[in-house]
């Protein structure tokens, strides 16, 4: 039961410290006590650094924001406006707490905690690095999707207890879409599921040895559609849309309780854009990751932060749907093309796999996705000009009749 420092240094730049802590103080009867302490002290430290990286995250995308509105952002409290974060948490953490007179009091106080307490237990099974994750189980993606499920009833519970009528429309749209959109983000999942032929998430990033972005493309431009309608953030952001229902379902949380929600928010698209990194784009795989866990560690947050970018650009960039518009969406072109796009790598992978080279393999793939991709486009631009034509009241005409297109101009 002794414990070499040096040895103890090397297991903590292997990222090993749990394995090495676990062989040197558990040979005894009190093994058990010895890894439930390291497992307390992992779940204690991804949950720190779950919260604490949000302070970070507010700064950055009010930051990146600015900059893309020629602004200039947080730039009074503390240097470069670092601890601006920090004065508008401590601002939440000292604003009243109140509840409104005829609310729920159980739902109306429970729904904050069940959406920050869920958001935390995803990255249970999220892989940093080699040999670095919470639990590794079989079915890690289908414990995320199942998880993610549950932010609905929080939403839910935080509309109905707050007896408000606006609070109440906000998660009844809140529910309908997330629900909604649940559907292409499944069906978008199945596709690494069938490549790599497992729901672990350690198993599809190491089943990665060509990046499913580049083999699937058009299921991780779904992926990220649906993961941005599934955070309500813009394009999709009608969970909270000022203008139509004041705040939504947080209408009239104040204090911590708004913080609460605001805080979820961004641990969910951080989770979101670490789940798109692993499934995507080769997770902690890289240059001598195996070798050296730490760098496995460095190569997973590059490729997150990366992608939490560009989620930033989107928000940044994008007028919101109307409502109507965000369902159709979903279920009259996502859907149908999602269901397409299984059958067909189903049929690709069933015909290929082990009959030719991994690069024909790939590029019959991703020649596969991009046809099917610009057949969609057109689709939809055929569907949106008849629209249009309809709208303004122009006769549909064939494409063949230049002279009857000339007649209807003039």
């Amino acid at each position: 039961m002794s414990i070499n420092i040096i040895e103890l240094l090397e297991s903590i730049l292997q990222l090993r410290i749990a394995e090495y802590l676990t062989e040197s103080l558990g040979a005894d009867s009190a093994a058990w006590q010895t890894q439930l302490i390291i497992d307390i002290v992992g779940v204690m430290v991804v949950s720190t650094f779950c919260l604490l990286i949000v302070l970070f995250l507010i700064w950055w995308e009010r930051k990146v924001i600015a900059r893309i509105q020629d602004r200039i952002g947080p730039n009074r409290v503390g240097r470069y406006g670092l601890l601006q974060s920090v004065a508008d948490a401590l601002k939440l953490m000292t604003k009243e707490d109140i509840t409104p007179s005829g609310a729920d009091k159980l739902a109306f106080n429970l729904a904050p905690l069940i959406i920050v307490i869920f958001a935390l237990l995803m990255w249970a099974v999220m892989p940093f690095a080699p040999g670095l994750i919470g639990t590794n189980i079989n079915v890690g993606l289908f414990y995320i999707l199942a998880i993610s499920s549950v932010s609905v009833v929080g939403l839910l519970l935080a509309g109905w207890g707050s007896n408000n009528k606006y609070a109440l429309l906000g998660a009844f749209r809140s529910v309908a879409q997330l629900v909604s959109y649940e559907v292409p983000m499944v069906l978008a999942l199945l596709i690494p599921i069938l490549l790599a032929g497992t729901m672990s998430m350690q198993g599809l990033v190491v089943a990665q040895s060509t990046w499913y972005i580049i083999v699937v493309p058009l299921s991780a431009i779904i992926f990220l559609i649906s993961a941005l309608a599934e955070l309500g953030r813009t394009p999709f952001d009608l969970l909270e849309a000022e203008s139509e229902i004041v705040a939504g379902f947080h209408t009239e949380y104040s204090g911590m309780k708004f913080a609460l929600f605001f805080l979820a928010e961004f641990i969910n698209t951080l989770f979101m854009s670490g789940l798109f990194a692993a499934i995507y784009l080769g997770g902690w795989r890289g240059p001598g990751a195996v070798q050296y866990p730490l760098l496995g560690l460095i190569y997973f947050m590059i490729k997150m932060f990366f992608v939490y970018f560009i989620l930033i650009w989107i928000r940044g960039t994008l007028p919101r749907v109307r409502i109507d518009q965000l369902l159709n969406f979903n279920w009259k072109f996502l859907v149908p093309l999602s269901l397409v796009l299984i059958l067909m790598v189903a049929t690709l992978d069933r015909l290929l796999a082990g009959r030719v080279s991994e690069p024909a393999y790939v590029g019959i793939l991703l020649a596969s996705n991009i046809l099917l991709a610009l057949i969609a486009l057109e689709v939809a631009r055929r569907h949106a000009r008849r629209q249009r034509q309809e709208q303004e009241g122009i006769q549909l005409v064939p494409e063949s009749s230049p002279e009857i297109l000339q007649t209807a101009a003039h």
